[in-house]
């Protein structure tokens, strides 16, 4: 059982299963609060739990990553537009690498 096709199998199946079993199990619609409330916010952390290691990652300090993370997080909360936030997070970084 060491052989990469039989990885790759069970990697299949066990897909398949993660996405057929809620489809064939759950026929009607969900009117659990707490659940729906789950299902709703499932993406959003699913998109932070990749974003933000790589967020921090990609620079070569991690204190600069996490300074433009928070400058980022605090610009978009006060509405400011996509373009703004990504323009002033790469100034951020750039200014912190240069004197660190």
């Amino acid at each position: 059982m060491s052989s990469p096709m039989s990885y790759v199998a069970i990697m299949a199946i066990v897909t398949y299963l993660i996405r057929v079993l809620p489809l064939t199990l759950v026929r009607k619609p969900i009117k659990n609060i707490y659940i729906r409330s789950f299902l709703y916010y499932v993406p959003y952390v699913t998109l932070s739990v990749m974003t933000i290691p790589a967020i921090l990652q990609a620079t070569q300090s991690v204190y600069a990553g996490a300074l433009a993370l928070v400058v980022g997080c605090v610009l978009a909360w006060r509405g400011e537009s996509l373009f703004k936030v990504s323009v002033s997070c790469c100034i951020v970084v750039f200014i912190l690498e240069l004197f660190i």
